[in-house]
């Protein structure tokens, strides 16, 4: 079995990353406003709902954006999802402009699957630690020093190192096609969540080299706290996306993309659950299962090891002013030229990318597979 690894030194590598993250950590008190009074948020909420009639716009929103903005997805007839699910609702409304609420990657995502569309974020600032933790140059490298590897990447990562891989997989269909890849002997370059590429490693026995980085908010789920909360909700499942580290699956009752976890909560019997996810999820738990209880799994604590607190900060990034402000400025720019959070992304990159995703879509079909998780 490989080892986790990259170029750089497992040390240099860690204190890279670490104040890379730092670093886009810091931008982020920048997007911080104070709690709106209710008749601002309605305020807010009108004229945003006005302007995506007016502009002919599509909203998506990923689960982990703030309640207000998934409400106003699904009430302007837009679409609330994992990242891939708002992809393809993108590709398939009839819609020109698409408003992503979520991360800069899945909104790179949505213009991939819709090159002709324009994709719109209500801040270009909002990214993610596994994708700034896996630059292309450096992964290139990667590659290069590994020839003989099959590249799969995690639906979390550039267009550019999606366009370098052979194949992209979501949470939810990373293990089918691992196994896939070892039936037929290929040994398999995995980036970038090492927490996910060792679940998936040793469930499958299959040759993976490891990519070093990991989710800020998932990698700070604590087992010991974990089996604490368990001790004082003895009757609770355990919730966990792959993502959470070693000790804490090894704890729960089921393991799942985000899609996954939320289907889990409606079928399982359970009245209780504990779930070491984002916590962004609870809002669609909560209404889908209104007679259950849902527990966010313990992670560093408030202190200052705490990076995240089962809260994406990116993901918080979006808000209802950055969001009105983008819409505004879609609807007042001359021709929509020169807008401040368009995505773009390079034609021949975009084609690149495509290839490995269409092979995981269609490797989906054919095994009649379903396709969801963070892509």
């Amino acid at each position: 079995m490989q080892e986790t690894t990259n170029i750089s030194s497992l040390p240099e590598r860690l204190a890279a990353d670490t104040q890379l993250v730092k670093s886009y950590l810091d931008k982020i008190d920048a997007f911080q406003t104070d709690s709106l009074s209710a008749a601002e948020e309605a305020d807010y909420k009108r004229r945003i709902l006005d302007a995506l009639a007016s502009s002919g716009a599509k909203m998506v929103a990923h689960y982990y954006t703030d309640p207000v903005l998934q409400d106003l997805a699904e009430e302007s007839g837009g679409f609330v999802g994992d990242s891939l699910e708002m992809a393809r609702f993108g590709r398939d409304c009839d819609a020109s402009t698409l408003i992503v609420a979520g991360v800069r990657f899945m909104g790179e995502s949505a213009k991939i699957l819709s090159p002709d569309k324009r994709v719109i974020m209500p801040t270009l600032e909002a990214t993610c630690s596994l994708d700034i933790a896996c630059p292309i140059l450096e992964f290139s490298a990667f590659c290069d020093a590994n020839p003989d590897r099959t590249v799969v990447v995690y639906a979390n990562t550039s267009a550019a190192v999606k366009a370098r891989a052979d194949w992209v997989v979501t949470s939810s269909v990373a293990l089918d096609i691992v196994e896939h890849l070892m039936e037929r002997g290929e040994k398999i370059l995995w980036a970038p969540d090492r927490h996910l590429g060792r679940y998936i490693r040793d469930t499958t026995g299959a040759d993976m080299l490891l990519w070093d980085s990991a989710c800020i908010v998932h990698e700070e789920f604590k087992a010991r706290g974990l089996r604490d909360m368990r001790a004082l909700y003895p009757d609770a499942a355990v919730l966990a996306h792959p993502e959470s580290p070693a000790e804490v699956l090894a704890i729960a009752d089921v393991i799942g993309s985000t899609t996954q976890i939320i289907k889990a909560s409606q079928a399982l019997p359970n009245s209780q659950f504990i779930v070491a996810t984002d916590r962004g999820i609870f809002h669609k738990l909560q209404r889908l299962s209104p007679e259950k209880e849902f527990i966010v799994a313990p992670t560093a604590g408030n202190e200052a090891t705490c990076r995240s607190c089962a809260s994406c900060p990116w993901m918080g990034m979006n808000t209802l002013p950055t969001l009105l402000a983008a819409l505004q400025e879609l609807q007042v720019v001359e021709a929509n030229d020169g807008l401040t959070n368009e995505v773009f992304v390079d034609a021949a990159v975009g084609e690149r990318a495509m290839k490995p995703l269409q092979r995981m879509l269609d490797f989906a079909a054919a095994n009649a597979l379903k396709v969801r998780g963070k892509a």
